[in-house]
């Protein structure tokens, strides 16, 4: 774009020995939500009391202790908010709330006697220092704008020594747009404020460096903050801040590495929200490092509730692909991501079973998963959904999952065949029920069987003879018959059915109850853990065909079963040839992976 030209970049710090890339994050920082703050104000609808409520009290809830509730000058709704907490003594005894003001006479006392009766609280003082709005917006040279910050803080002081006399009272100041301001004048400001506020052991400051718009990398943001914490005096006594904004799409990583870099504390909003790109997203910060075996502080154990919360609070909705609380973040359509994810899960539960301990305590090792589903309150139902981007993977892990059936491989591929054309035909997802009906359909219940019709199947069967390959899964009675008498037992059971079987072959498996149970959906399902499952791959002349016979006991019925359908499904014409499985017909062909 010839417009490139028009944009210069940001003046990066010069830090040739920077040590945040050499750090490892280890533990959480403290965090603060300023969803009823910064959050709010940038909501084309701003909360009102319920929705502010509620808001407040899902962040309590799940372990924030640090939260902005407000602007109480900028609004009335502000006001009348912070005092519905305080005077209706909604705040926990451990939460400390923190209100924003500008450092200006009139606003500092209207702020600190909003805040008459808070048991803890923070005020949180802010001016603008970088250039381009001292000198822009609010016409002000440097000594003028420190000036401000240092008498903003006195006068601070001064109506909270008055005011506020049995409150665990807390100061909060922030060079506003740190990122575009001077390093040396953001050293110097920051120092003039504690020449005034003088932190010691139990009065901390908290000094909070915002990237109010975010417009340089992440790793120069993480530069910049390391410079201020290698310099400021009385550094055991301040609490280092940040407030990224997303402006550039980074927020997060500017978080990460600026906690590298020495800050001990991230403000930011539940997923995201905030002024034009929206801030840091909290949620993403903690599941970061939960996925990283640490413990983010912030009880994320229900995720779904906490984004339908959100969304009704803030009236907009959050991406089905934002990081970790989206709908769709644990769900793969691809085949091959379904066939990995489908493999990691068999891995695991065998793992588990080997080890002899519960599957839920095993160590988190997962393609294409980087958290269990499970320890953010999702279930597995949704980690696979079949469509026409599906293969056989998928369609195995659904029948394994959810109807406890473990197709044959050969199977697995044509029944794949059969759910894209439908998946094609229908332009949608397959849910495990219909996932299940067109499998009874297709291979358990012959749909002429179904409609009363008598084929042609015995006939063809007994001129041709059957050679089946019987797949036997599940637990029964019969599974320990000997392979000759097994045999001999269901030819002669198909001979009375009229099938002439010149050969049987039968392949048995026990099947270990699936460390996660199935979970058998609406419209039907089958355990072969309470029965027997037998997959027969019937060959009649040059023509194969599968059926499958499910019984709660009894192999020889679940073996005819599967031989009759076998044989049905080979008399419809062209059935021996897997493309015309296709229902309807394509004029591409289907990939199976």
């Amino acid at each position: 774009m010839k417009s490139h030209q028009r944009y210069t970049p940001l003046p990066a710090i010069t830090l040739l020995d920077r040590t945040w890339p050499d750090r490892a994050l280890a533990q959480a920082p403290r965090w603060l939500s300023t969803d009823l703050r910064d959050g709010n104000q940038a909501l084309a609808s701003p909360m009102c009391k319920d929705r502010k409520l509620a808001m407040f009290e899902l962040l309590t809830d799940i372990g924030y202790r640090e939260i902005e509730v407000g602007f109480p000058v900028a609004s009335q709704d502000d006001l009348d908010f912070l005092r519905l907490l305080i005077e209706g003594d909604r705040i926990p005894d451990d939460v400390r709330i923190s209100v924003l003001v500008q450092a200006r006479d009139e606003l500092i006392q209207r702020t600190v006697a909003a805040l008459v009766g808070a048991r803890r609280a923070t005020i949180h003082l802010y001016n603008a220092t970088a250039p381009m709005f001292r000198e822009l917006v609010f016409g002000v040279d440097r000594q003028q704008c420190k000036d401000m910050a240092v008498r903003g803080t006195r006068l601070m002081m001064k109506y909270a020594e008055e005011a506020l006399g049995d409150c665990d009272f807390g100061f909060e100041y922030s060079p506003e747009i740190f990122n575009e301001t001077e390093s040396e004048f953001v050293l110097e400001i920051c120092e003039a404020v504690m020449d005034v506020w003088q932190p010691e052991r139990g009065r901390e400051i908290i000094l909070n460096f915002p990237a109010t718009v975010e417009r340089s990398l992440p790793t120069t943001f993480a530069d910049q903050i390391e410079w201020v914490h290698r310099n400021l005096s009385r550094r055991e006594h301040i609490c280092l801040s940040v407030h990224p904004h997303n402006d550039r799409g980074t927020a997060v990583a500017a978080a990460e590495l600026a906690v590298l870099a020495g800050a001990q504390r991230v403000e930011g909003c539940l997923f995201g929200n905030g002024e034009r790109s929206g801030n840091v997203c909290l949620v993403t910060l903690g599941m970061n490092l939960l996925s990283q075996g640490i413990d983010p502080g912030i009880d994320f154990s229900d995720l779904d509730r906490i984004r339908r919360t959100v969304e009704h609070c803030n009236r907009l909705p959050v991406h089905p692909r934002h990081p970790y609380g989206g709908e769709l973040v644990f769900t793969a359509f691809s085949g091959s991501h379904q066939d990995a994810i489908k493999k990691g899960f068999e891995a695991r539960d065998n793992a588990a079973r080997a080890a002899g301990v519960p599957v839920g305590d095993t160590r988190w090792h997962m393609p294409y998963l980087p958290v269990d589903p499970k320890d953010v309150g999702r279930t597995y139902e949704a980690v696979i959904r079949v469509n026409s981007q599906s293969g056989k993977g998928g369609v195995a892990y659904v029948m394994s999952a959810w109807h406890a059936l473990h197709l044959p491989r050969d199977l697995q591929i044509e029944f794949a065949q059969l759910v894209q054309a439908h998946t094609d035909a229908t332009g949608s997802v397959i849910s495990p029920a219909q996932l299940w009906q067109l499998f009874n359909q297709e291979y358990v219940m012959d749909s002429d069987q179904a409609d009363g019709a008598i084929d042609d199947a015995a006939p063809r069967a007994q001129n041709e003879g059957v050679t089946a390959c019987l797949h036997v899964e599940g637990r029964t009675r019969d599974l320990d018959e000997d392979q000759v008498g097994c045999a001999r037992t269901i030819g002669a059971a198909l001979a009375s059915a009229g099938i002439d079987v010149r050969r049987v072959h039968r392949q048995t498996w026990t099947q270990p109850p699936s460390a996660e149970p199935a979970a058998v959906a609406a419209g039907g399902g089958f355990s072969a853990h309470q029965g027997v499952a037998v997959y027969a791959e019937c060959t009649i002349g040059e023509r194969t065909s599968w059926g499958v016979g499910l019984d709660r006991g009894d192999l020889v019925a679940a073996a005819v079963a599967a031989v009759r359908t076998a044989s049905r499904r080979a008399a419809r014409p062209g059935i021996h040839d897997p493309a015309d499985l296709r229902r309807p017909a394509l004029s591409a062909p289907i990939a199976v992976r």
